[in-house]
């Protein structure tokens, strides 16, 4: 039913090897190029309501002012030549190279099929300027547009579609109630859009926008495999699936410029084919894509399809969980009535206010005493809801606190946060770890890596199940390091421990936090606070500790707003108690008793220390007795032959100290 041209790449006539008598040479306002003869030269100066058509080879001079005869719906790319007055700067766009020559104040724009982009180049290099030309009107940028209008809102009214954005001449005579349209469907992007758009403007979107025009974007991209489009989509489904990726990230760009922002729906136009199985994989997998492409961006995903091939195709994978089903659907089924419904595909697929019916195309109206070639369309749609506001994470010690602000007066059914490890947000309400469901303000997460930075990302659902746009929270996590100056003390002695902390995503130090040094008996499982120090501009924090046991250290920094706390790792600093020895006297006569005595500070009462005598390299248990009250210890030695001794005493380790002996003590026995 629908009428579809085929692009045509003809090429220009290959380089020099080409015939003076297949070319031409076209002047306009000073400047000269040289294209192929075949191509007609069409003056829009003497037919300003002419279609600047990119489906078929031309050169146009000129500008368009109303493209009144525009055939409704036109699908496909040749390639052209179109010059007009320079008064906006260049912009290239899908198969389009536009060039200012500004010596001769002309806009030069090249249109070329797929895989013609050279050849429209060399086109392009045959221009020269014969005169210079002063324009009296200056170049104008376009108009820088922050994307802010949705397309489309909520509406259940008629729309329209041409295949060039109409005058605003046009747009006024068409204002509700003069015709019953409410919409209007406009090819913002893609490589097979066959006409000109001299009239789409990021200016001409607000001024129809303010005027109470609501939008349907299109792109025209790559086509079914098994159709006979010059631009077609991969037979390989994973490829088809990047492509659909690819150009739904060159709509989004587009349709930002025009000044759409998120929850826009942009339809991918997928004209009709006769269907294959894998004609069809390919078809789902490139829908699969856009729609990820677009959800992963905060837009809708809709395709425009033929009833009776694409939406054949789309309905029988409805429920596939090997595709991603667009969010919109756009179908075309002329005189299908009731509006809205299409034998083709059951009713109670995308029915939440989903739905673009094209029930008659190719249709001529007079509204306002204005006529054009239309397509007409019924409209059942609603915008998904909006993002959160706010939100944000604060930081703790593998905890997080997240919090959000629903806008005024949106409708929520579930509030979703889901989260990734580093810096990438979940793209889709079904990737990544589920955080939180609810319809709280609020979220705590719980299990979060020590050293790890996490991407939350929040959707709001409604209650027709639309997820608006996601809102992204990042938080960086740091790391905390620990060294000490002794790893082993006598007792009353002190070590000096050190941190630093740094953000483990970029390196960089954590200046001015409060970071606490952490303590535990070495019998002990629980971590006490020694004390809190402010990190220093280089995230560098000291403390001196004096443990009176074996102590275990760690660091600690308890996170902030996008900060995620850590912990260093444990130390542990052994303390050894001190030991004195005496020997009195050091000298005696064999049958003489000497004393070996001292003290074990801190007391250890009760416990025993050894005498010990040098056997050539080992040490041989001699005695034995128990410290005092004060850690006393006292031994008599009577050696039993002359000599020379050596002695010492050793206390081992107990629970909270490491163990520790005296110095070696020599006895002579004369």
């Amino acid at each position: 039913m629908l009428a579809t041209v085929v692009a045509v790449i003809g090429g220009v006539a290959a380089g020099a090897a080409a015939d003076a008598a297949d070319l031409q040479t076209v002047s306009y306002r000073g400047y000269e190029v040289t294209v192929p003869a075949g191509w007609p030269v069409i003056d829009l100066a003497k037919d300003p309501t002419a279609c600047v058509r990119f489906d078929r080879p031309a050169v146009y001079l000129g500008r368009s002012t109303a493209q009144a005869d525009c055939p409704a719906h036109q699908v496909g790319r040749s390639e052209g030549l179109v010059l007009e007055p320079l008064t906006t700067a260049a912009r290239s766009a899908d198969g389009e190279i536009q060039v200012a020559v500004k010596d001769a104040a002309v806009l030069a724009t090249a249109y070329y099929g797929p895989g013609a982009e050279q050849a429209a180049r060399k086109v392009l290099a045959t221009g020269r300027v014969t005169a210079k030309t002063t324009s009296s009107q200056g170049t104008q940028r376009a108009q820088a547009a922050a994307p802010s209008i949705i397309a489309t809102g909520t509406i259940a009214s008629p729309g329209f579609d041409a295949c060039a954005a109409p005058s605003q001449a046009a747009m006024d005579a068409w204002l509700s109630p003069a015709s019953p349209y409410r919409a209007v469907g406009i090819y913002i992007s893609g490589g097979l859009r066959a006409c000109g758009q001299p009239n789409l403007t990021a200016g001409w979107v607000a001024a129809n926008h303010a005027k109470g025009w609501q939008f349907l974007l299109i792109d025209v991209g790559m086509q079914a495999p098994c159709t006979t489009f010059s631009s077609k989509m991969s037979t390989v489904p994973a490829t088809a699936l990047a492509q659909g990726k690819a150009a739904a990230a060159n709509a989004v760009a587009q349709a930002q410029a025009l000044g759409f922002a998120q929850r826009s729906a942009i339809y991918s136009d997928i004209e009709a084919y006769p269907s294959t199985t894998a004609c069809k994989a390919s078809v789902l997998s490139y829908v699969s894509g856009w729609t990820q492409e677009l959800n992963t961006r905060g837009y809708v995903g809709g395709v425009y399809v033929a009833a009776g091939s694409g939406g054949v195709d789309l309905s029988s994978a409805y429920a596939s969980t090997a595709y991603t089903r667009p969010d919109n659907l756009w179908f075309a089924h002329w005189g299908s009535t009731p509006a809205g419904t299409s034998r083709f595909i059951p009713a109670t697929y995308w029915n939440m206010h989903q739905r673009v019916h094209q029930n008659v195309g190719n249709v001529t109206e007079t509204h306002g005493g204005v006529t054009m070639n239309i397509d007409g369309n019924a409209l059942n749609l609603t915008a998904p809801p909006p993002a959160v506001t706010g939100f944000d994470a604060t930081g703790s010690n593998t905890t997080a606190t997240l919090r959000w602000t629903v806008p005024i007066g949106t409708k929520v059914s579930q509030i979703l946060v889901r989260r990734n490890t580093g810096t990438t947000p979940p793209a889709l309400p079904t990737s990544g770890t589920t955080v939180y469901t609810g319809t709280a303000s609020t979220a705590y997460v719980t299990g979060l890596a020590n050293g790890a930075s996490y991407t939350f990302r929040t959707w709001i659902k409604d209650n027709y199940g639309k997820y608006g746009p996601g809102a992204d929270t990042y938080l960086a996590g740091t790391k905390v390091s620990i060294a000490t100056t002794a790893s082993v003390l006598i007792y009353t002695g002190s070590a000096t421990l050190s941190t630093k902390v740094t953000r483990t995503d970029t390196g960089a130090a954590v200046a001015g936090v409060p970071v606490t040094l952490y303590s535990k008996a070495k019998n002990s499982t629980r971590w006490t606070t020694v004390g809190t120090t402010t990190s220093s501009a280089t995230g560098d924090v000291t403390r001196v500790v004096k443990p009176a046991v074996s102590t275990s250290y760690m660091w600690g920094y308890n996170g902030s707003g996008d900060l995620l706390g850590s912990r260093s790792a444990a130390v542990m600093v052994e303390v050894r108690p001190a030991m004195s020895a005496y020997l009195s006297p050091a000298a005696i006569r064999l049958g003489a008793t000497t004393s070996f005595y001292g003290y074990l500070n801190p007391p250890h009462t009760g416990m025993s220390v050894y005498l010990q005598r040098r056997s050539g390299t080992s040490w041989l248990n001699v005695a034995n007795v128990k410290l005092s009250t004060n850690g006393r210890y006292a031994f008599g030695i009577k050696p039993t032959t002359r000599g020379t001794y050596t002695y010492r005493v050793v206390w081992y380790a107990d629970a909270d100290h490491q163990g520790t002996q005296t110095v070696s003590k020599v006895l002579t026995v004369s």
